[in-house]
């Protein structure tokens, strides 16, 4: 199987991984949700070599991320794990932080609801979510080149689209997760970031 790309990931990796530094300096364990390609998980990892780097992602995703694990061969990557953030039960052990990129705006709203009510059963107190994409706030779009993406997000899922601060703080919130810090990121996207209470 041919390893799977993503351009944005090449984009991103490097000024993404310059917050996680600042962000994710305790020695501990990561769980990443939505591997996606694998990409950011074999850089994060290999770059940040004090964490252990959980990938996850849903069933059909999970050969492809299995080849960029295979060639990296990385002592702090564990086992990669089938997760769907609907499932009621996760099955992962307590960590220390969690990271997932361009991920709430590709899911339904319910799904969104999941994700956040399961970070608040694995997450340690005092555990760090950083959460990277495109956000809306007090329900407007932050760019024209926001609102067009939108656009073309719920004409090929009506269910998806780009979520509104306001309401991942509520479900933050409900699942015991305060956020400490909003930083711009380039194009148009942002990294919010949560703590466990």
């Amino acid at each position: 199987m041919t390893k799977p790309f993503a351009e944005s990931c090449e984009e991103n990796k490097q000024v993404i991984l310059e917050t996680l530094q600042g962000l994710f300096q305790q020695p501990g364990r990561v769980l990443e949700l939505g591997s996606g390609t694998g990409q950011h998980a074999v850089f994060f990892a290999e770059q940040l070599p004090h964490l252990d780097w959980q990938p996850t992602d849903r069933s059909e995703y999970l050969k492809g991320i299995q080849c960029w694990l295979d060639d990296c061969a990385l002592e702090n990557i564990l086992p990669l794990k089938c997760l769907d953030v609907s499932q009621s039960d996760w099955s992962i052990e307590p960590v220390d932080y969690v990271f997932s990129a361009n991920t709430v705006h590709i899911m339904s709203w319910p799904h969104v609801e999941n994700l956040f009510d399961g970070l608040g059963s694995v997450m340690n107190r005092q555990a760090i979510f950083a959460l990277y994409g495109p956000f809306n706030y007090n329900g407007s779009y932050t760019s024209e080149s926001n609102a067009r993406f939108d656009q073309w997000l719920k004409q090929r899922d009506p269910l998806s689209g780009i979520r509104d601060l306001t309401d991942l703080d509520r479900l933050a919130e409900r699942a015991g997760l305060r956020r400490i810090d909003d930083i711009e990121m380039p194009a148009n996207n942002r990294i919010l970031v949560w703590e466990k209470l």
